[in-house]
Order: structure tokens, then sequence, then C-alpha cells
């Protein structure tokens, strides 16, 4: 038997707050990642840092902000009230040391935990902070948080704070800043702060409107009628319907996406359907009143209580009741003072009824074939945990994902090396079928289309979803993108929301291998890093191309789906191009389409 490793006065070990969160990133900021998704830490960052600066504009301090990123260095000046000079070092790098504790200088603020700056400060390579305060100022200059520099001095400058950081390339490597990602971030700021101006590379992102401004981006010509907004000093609302399926919501709390939702998304729904009751005199089901239905809500909450420290999920249930009086209350109110957009709302819910009853129709007839598919589903190799589900090692929810495959040679290569824990796959029989076009009863008289939907735990809503990631997992040639295209057509046809809510990914699998033996073995992703990697290898160097993922063996595909899995997020700027997109590209053949695949298509000479 072995000797167990020392374990006495010398094994404990005391980090300072900087050191933790350089060891433990992704306590604090969630996901690390290199900037290809919206989520990754690089964007917590800057979130963090813009935050304080909306944080002043709500305390009625400051109406414009100027970010600045370039050469991945990242720059925000506001015009608030700037950071006490005194406690300016302390501020930016002790955690629980901040001004947000103090509900009267603020009282509705984004960050209340003394978490953010400090956590920038920790993970970048550079970090300068400036406060200037009645014609006083303060810099202090850090190094991956440790303090190298601090002056202070007189100043004609006025009030506010200016913050510079870039993060640290050794633990964010190959990181690059997304434009349209912080297009998006800013332009959600001036949606939820109207009367702000944020100038993002000298560039001007303001709204007049707020919520009512972002639904009309976002819906653009595919609303019913005109958007209904209301706000108060705690609440902020708008909605509209549109003539495609399912529901689409966004959530915010003192300025925060909740990309997840929580209490004050279900409020606000319950609102709107209590709303509509109230005014129509009668008692819809909740379904015949969502579907179609686009949504926004903001609230502003004193101590507001998250899942995480990302702060997705609202969990306060406080705040229920509050909310769905007042969206009840004023949307009732509106219907009656507007009769003309009253009836095209009730007209729209009696067609989702007669809708949702030529669905159940077409249930009852698939009954049978459900109920057994529910015992099992064939086509799915499930995990043992969901999302929702008591987990029992330390794995989260966000871990759990599902494989879209084609066919069974794939799905072999797979379930012999994934995480049964928390990997599921799902292996498709040939082509799905080209949903563009159809209504929602196709999904119940299509076996494979049935089958997907209820491996995914998606039928009713897909707050059901059982899966936090949704993978597609398709080969590198043709067959394999129209596969991945007829997919993604399925989702934002019938599940948009899916998409929207980051769920929906590609798995990037190596096109190549180059070795000269199996030990020095290099996969690669594009050619380019083929070519590097025979360069390195010499001129014995054998290149494998991979054509389908079934080629690869089981032994080498586990760490593809492992730790150093690669997944690419669909993501969409908005709503509103969905139906043209689908439209062109899954529609009827058009001399428009020939023309632009015969323009863009790229046929590699290694295929």
């Amino acid at each position: 038997m072995s000797t167990p490793p020392v374990y006495d006065d010398g094994s404990i070990k005391t980090l300072d707050s900087l050191e933790h969160i350089r060891r433990r990133p992704g306590m604090y900021i969630g996901r690390m990642g290199d900037g290809s998704h919206q989520d990754d830490g690089i964007y917590v960052l800057l979130k963090e840092i813009v935050d304080n600066s909306i944080d002043e504009f709500i305390m009625g301090c400051g109406k414009r902000i100027e970010i600045t990123v370039a050469d991945g260095r990242v720059k925000v000046r506001d015009y608030g009230r700037g950071i006490p000079l005194a406690r300016l070092v302390d501020c930016v790098s002790i955690i629980n040391t901040g001004g947000k504790y103090n509900d009267e200088a603020f009282k509705f603020s984004i960050g209340m935990n003394g978490v953010g700056t400090k956590a920038v400060n920790a993970l970048s390579r550079f970090f300068k902070v400036r406060s200037v305060r009645d014609g006083k100022f303060r810099e202090a200059y850090f190094e991956r948080g440790i303090l190298k520099e601090s002056i202070e001095g007189d100043t004609d400058e006025r009030n506010g704070t200016y913050t510079e950081f870039e993060p640290d390339a050794e633990l964010f490597p190959n990181y690059a800043y997304r434009e349209e990602y912080i297009e998006k971030r800013i332009w959600m700021y001036a949606y939820l702060n109207s009367g702000l101006s944020l100038y993002y590379n000298n560039e001007r992102y303001y709204s007049s409107d707020g919520l009512h401004d972002l639904l009309e981006a976002e819906t653009g010509d595919e609303k019913l009628y005109d958007v209904i907004s209301f706000r108060s000093k705690e609440i902020e609302f708008a909605l509209t319907h549109s003539d495609r399926y399912g529901e689409i919501s966004f959530s915010f709390v003192n300025g925060q996406f909740t990309h997840d939702g929580g209490t004050h998304l279900s409020a606000f729904k319950e609102g709107v359907l209590k709303g509509i009751n109230e005014f129509s005199g009668k008692n819809y089901k909740a379904d015949d009143v969502r579907d179609g239905l686009i949504g926004a809500v903001a609230v502003k909450v004193m101590e507001p209580i998250f899942e995480s420290q990302t702060k997705n999920k609202l969990g306060n249930t406080d705040i229920r009741g509050p909310v769905v009086a007042a969206v009840k209350d004023a949307l009732a109110d509106y219907l009656y003072k507007h009769s003309e957009t009253a009836e095209i709302i009730m007209d729209k819910i009696v067609r989702n009824e007669h809708m949702h009853r030529e669905i159940q129709e077409v249930k009852k007839k698939s009954r049978e074939s459900q109920q057994k598919t529910r015992l099992r589903n064939p086509k799915l190799k499930d995990c043992k945990y969901h999302v929702g589900d008591k987990w029992p090692r330390k794995v989260e929810p966000k871990d759990t994902m599902i494989f879209l495959t084609e066919g069974n040679s794939a799905a072999g290569s797979l379930e012999v090396c994934r995480d049964v824990d928390c990997q599921a796959i799902f292996a498709l029989r040939g082509k799905p079928l080209n949903c563009y076009g159809m209504k929602r009863d196709k999904i119940y008289s299509n076996e494979e289309l049935m089958f997907l939907t209820l491996a995914l735990g998606i039928e009713e809503d897909i707050e059901s979803l059982r899966y936090d990631k949704v993978v597609i997992a398709t080969d590198a040639d043709v067959d394999g993108m129209h596969i991945r295209n007829l997919l993604l057509t399925y989702f934002l046809t019938f599940f948009d929301q899916l998409v929207l809510s980051g769920h929906l990914y590609i798995l990037e699998t190596p096109l190549f291998r180059v070795r000269t033996t199996p030990k020095d073995s290099i996969y690669c992703y594009s050619e380019a890093e083929r070519d590097a990697a025979a360069a390195k290898l010499g001129k014995k160097a054998e290149i494998t191309r991979f054509k389908g993922l079934g080629e690869i063996s089981p032994k080498e595909f586990g760490q593809f789906i492992g730790q150093d899995i690669r997944l690419q997020p669909v993501t969409l700027e908005n709503m509103r191009n969905i139906p043209e997109m689908l439209g062109f590209f899954m529609g009827t053949n058009t001399p428009e389409r020939k023309e632009y695949i015969m323009t863009n298509l790229e046929v590699s000479k290694y295929e």
C-alpha cells in the first residue's frame, strides 16, 4: 500500500483574492473561450466594465459612455461621479470592496457582489483605471492584478471614470473580439437605457423608446400590429405577435440580459395571459395566447438573486405579483383603448386555437407510437443526467449535450468515447424532411421529426429542453452540409427560441491528420493548419483527409468531444431575417440562389 502524501500545517494555503480569480477564472466569469462565442470570457470582461458606467447613468449621473476596442485592448470612459479617489485602488483590486453595497449610492445596480472589476483586473495582462472628481484625479496601473504604479494630481477633465485593459493571452489564447457580438451588446444597453448615448469606436448607439425600439428592430414588417409598450419606474415591457410558431422573449434585470429567463419572464407571460383574458372575458389557454408572441420585459430589483455569477436567470420570487399585475392592467387598458389592435390579437388567438386542435388530432392518431417512444426512443442513446436533474457529481447542467449525427457509423464512434453522464446521441436516418413552409402538425406525422422533438423534450415548450447544448455533428461534405441545413430549417421554423437562446451548436471535427508515427499525430481543422503541421513534421509526413465522422476511429474521436471539444455556436443577429433566409436557401429553386451558390462555392483540391 502506497504512503499517502503529506498533509500538515504546511499544506494549508491562503490565496489572495486576485490570485484566486486567476486560478479559478470560471467561477467568476463562466466560460473562457477565444471570442468565437458571444458568452466567452472576454465579452464578460467588457460587460463588467461597461456595467459600472451603466450603473452611473441609472443613478442619474452621466448620459454618455465611450467604448473603444482595437487590437485586443478595451477602453471605456464614462462621465458619472467617478470612483472616490482615496479608495480607487481598493475598488479595483480587493474583493467585496465597492459602493454597490450601499443602496443609496447604487439602488438598482447590475453588479451587487463587488467582484466584476476585480476579475477584469486579475485576468488582464494590462489594466489601468483613472478617476476624476471635482478637478482632482487618481490613476492606477496593474499587471495581472498586481499594482505597478499609482499617481494623483490636478486636472481640468470632466468627472467620471476611465478604464483600459487587455485580456491576458495566457488565459485567453488566440482571443479576438468579434464586432457583431459587441455591437449587439451595445444595442441592448441602448434599448435598456433610453436617453443614454453610447459611442462604440466613435459610432453612436441611442434609443429613445427602449424595449419598443428593440422589438421594432427585431420584428420589422413581420409583426401583425404595432408594438404595445409600457414603462414605469421599476418595470418596462413590450410585445407584439407574428404568424410564426412558438414564442420569442427577451428578459432583463437591472440592465442585464437574462437569456435563461427567470421569475420576471414567467410573471410577464402570466400577466399577458391574464390581461387578454380580462379584456376578452374568456379563459384562453396559455399556448393559444403565446404562440407567435414576441415580447420583452425589463425589471429593476434592489437585491437580485441570480443562479450564477454570470447572471443568466433570475430567482427572486417576490417580484412575481407586482410584475403580473402591472402587465395585466397595462395590457387590458391598452386593448380597451385600441380596438383595431385588439381585433388582430383576438383573430390570432382564434387561429392558434384551430391550429392546436389540428395538432391534437394528429397527436391522437399517433398516440400509440408516441407512448412507445416515450418508453424507448430507438434513435436515442441517452445520457444519465439532464438539465433540471439533481447532479451527484461535479458536473453542471450546462455540460449536458446531445449530438445529432447522420447514420449509425458516426453514432458508433461517438457512443464508444462519449461521457455517458452528460452526452447523448441521436442518430438520424438519411436526410430529414425539409420543413420550410410547413405547419407544425408535420412534426407529429413525420416519424423522424417526432422522435427528435420527443428526444429533446421540447414538444410543449423549449423551457423543457433536456440538454443545454444541441450539437449538429454531420460530415464535412456536401451531404453533411445539406443535412445540417435541413436541421437548421427544422429548428428555425418550429423552435427558433432554442437558437436565439444560444442552445444550438455545430461540432467542429478535424479535416486532416498529419503524422509520421501514431504518437506524433497532429489533427488539423483547416488547410492552413495542415500545411503548418506538414512543414513541422517534414517530407515523410503522411496526410489523411477525413471525409466523414465514421472514418475517425473511436480511440481518436474521444479527444474531439472531450475537454478539447470545438463547438461553433449558431447565432442570428435578429429574428426578422429568418423567413427571408430560409426562403432563399430552403425554398423553391431560383436563378438567384443558383447564381449565389455558383459564385460562393469553394471546392477543395483535396476532396
